[in-house]
């Protein structure tokens, strides 16, 4: 099997527009995020005084809170005037600052978003236990909006994102690992939360079903598509870029998908390679770059960005039940911005 062999699937894939941007969408719920941010900042609050200052290292690290910002959009997309959405979205940056604080213990990772992560500076215990304390904080929150499928849809995305995680662990340095166990995995762990984050607002708005599912829908598919273009990058950007170590996936032993489709048309020299690096035996400097060099040559990058696109089409046609407008537009581009960044 040759590199030409490898399903591209170019054919379906999006041709991105120059240099698309998050900033529409950024703009047009700056007003909305301003009382999300109130809300967190509210929510952080404790008696403890390393609770919110752990909390704050990472909350305030420079992230673009694109989880929460999906919620703001959707509910403006469908003409919400309500305020539920707020406390809602701060719900969804709690869960997803959580997940965070515990996969960095459980990745052992130095770095988030271009500064020390938590578990440098508090140490273990401290960053599990706060992310418990904001996973607490939007359960309140949840349960505050009064709505049982709001707490639903959350609460399910959670133990989603959790078993996802748990999935991913037991995946961790099996060579084996096929693509679609992979994207089962990127579902569950990234994918689950985007969709959740842009359905409620569905919900609390009142929108009839098929408004509902088509939220769902985007924000499934271009949570898919954000984490198949970071996987990508692991492999195609410098760490200055990244705001994370360049191949912490290589040397954690994950099979992401520029390694699974470099596996299957490796030649056995090839192979043996990838065996002895995802087992955690070559995972020196030079061990990564000659895992770079054999995702170049046989562009294993560029076709994750290429599956990347076609998620990334799927989400800007589920939006197709909407009218259009200035949020649809940028909500659109916020996915074909998902498949062009390089960070």
């Amino acid at each position: 099997m040759t590199a030409q062999s490898l399903p591209t699937r170019s054919q379906t894939s999006i041709a991105l527009a120059p240099d698309p941007s998050l900033d529409p969408i950024l703009e047009l719920t700056s007003a909305g995020m301003a009382a999300v941010n109130a809300v967190i900042l509210d929510r952080m609050r404790s008696d403890i005084p390393l609770i919110p200052q752990l909390a704050g290292h990472l909350i305030s690290g420079g992230g673009k809170r694109m989880r929460p910002v999906l919620t703001i959009a959707a509910a403006e997309l469908v003409g919400y005037t309500g305020t539920a959405q707020y406390a809602l979205a701060a719900a969804v940056e709690f869960i997803h600052t959580a997940t965070l604080l515990h996969d960095d213990v459980v990745d052992g990772s130095d770095l988030r978003r271009g500064k020390a992560a938590a578990n440098i500076i508090f140490g273990n215990p401290a960053t599990v236990l706060v992310g418990d304390y904001l996973f607490s904080r939007s359960f309140e929150l949840m349960v505050e909006a009064g709505s049982l499928r709001v707490l639903d849809i959350l609460s399910r995305a959670s133990s989603i994102i959790a078993e996802g995680e748990v999935d991913q662990l037991t995946a961790q340095r099996k060579v084996e690992t096929t693509e679609d166990h992979y994207l089962s995995i990127i579902s569950a762990k990234t994918a689950a939360l985007f969709a959740a984050a842009c359905r409620i607002s569905a919900v609390v708005a009142g929108c009839d079903a098929d408004q509902e599912q088509a939220l769902d829908a985007y924000g499934r598919y271009l949570g898919v598509a954000f984490q198949l273009v970071d996987d990508a990058i692991d492999y195609d950007s410098e760490a200055a870029e990244m705001g994370k170590g360049k191949g912490d996936d290589f040397r954690d032993g994950k099979m992401t998908l520029p390694v699974i489709l470099a596996f299957a048309v490796g030649d056995a020299e090839e192979q043996q390679f990838w065996r002895d690096a995802i087992a955690g035996f070559r995972t020196e400097d030079e061990d990564l770059t000659h895992a770079i060099a054999i995702i170049a040559r046989h562009g294993t990058v560029e076709i994750t960005r290429q599956r990347a696109s076609e998620y990334a089409q799927k989400a800007i046609a589920a939006l197709s039940v909407f009218p259009a407008g200035p949020m649809r537009a940028a909500m659109e581009e916020a996915a074909l911005f998902a498949v062009a960044r390089r960070y």
